[in-house]
């Protein structure tokens, strides 16, 4: 749903206020997914990262059984948040909400199978940057350079950022038996 994408690639400096944006959702979006959640609902991406450089839009992970229930989107949608499938989601795999809408938004939920090769490289990401700063730095330097380049295409921003991330993750864990995203 790119297409319907309005807001621009900005990088803009850590905001201290981003955890508590988080936490202000996160409890919403509990409230709505309590009969599905497997675990708590997790800050992830730029914004969880202190001192990290980011897009301002909180990025945030569930975890639930499966995405056979519609009953998902319309508990979502009960919360204000809209259902919005991104290039590449697989809809069997992971499915995707964003607050207040889908052009503009502030909140990114990623909704994800329980299984942890659907989701564990993001916080093995998030939680690697927390602990190393100049990994934070130099991944904030990318992102900026990305965006400065050009601010409209999504798809080169994403295709920009794999190489530190999928290298990093590798680093991590040489082995690859952990699947790696595009964080």
């Amino acid at each position: 749903m790119d297409a319907q994408r309005r807001d621009p690639i900005h990088i803009v400096p850590y905001d201290p206020n981003w955890p508590a944006a988080f936490e202000e959702q996160r409890s919403r979006v509990e409230s709505a997914l309590r009969p599905w959640l497997v675990g708590p609902v997790e800050h992830i991406g730029s914004t969880s990262v202190p001192g990290l450089a980011a897009k301002p839009i909180i990025d945030m992970l569930a975890r639930i059984p499966d995405h056979q229930t519609g009953d998902i989107i319309e508990a979502m949608s009960g919360v204000g948040w809209a259902y919005a499938p991104e290039p590449g989601d697989e809809p069997a795999r992971k499915w995707s909400f964003c607050f207040p809408g889908i052009g503009w938004r502030t909140h990114h939920l990623h909704s994800f199978e329980a299984a942890p090769e659907n989701w564990q490289s993001l916080l093995t990401f998030r939680d690697h940057l927390r602990t190393h700063p100049d990994d934070a730095t130099e991944y904030g330097r990318i992102k900026t350079a990305l965006a400065t380049a050009d601010a409209h295409d999504r798809p080169r921003y994403r295709a920009g950022k794999a190489p530190f991330i999928e290298g990093l993750l590798h680093h991590l864990d040489p082995s690859g038996d952990r699947p790696h995203r595009n964080g």
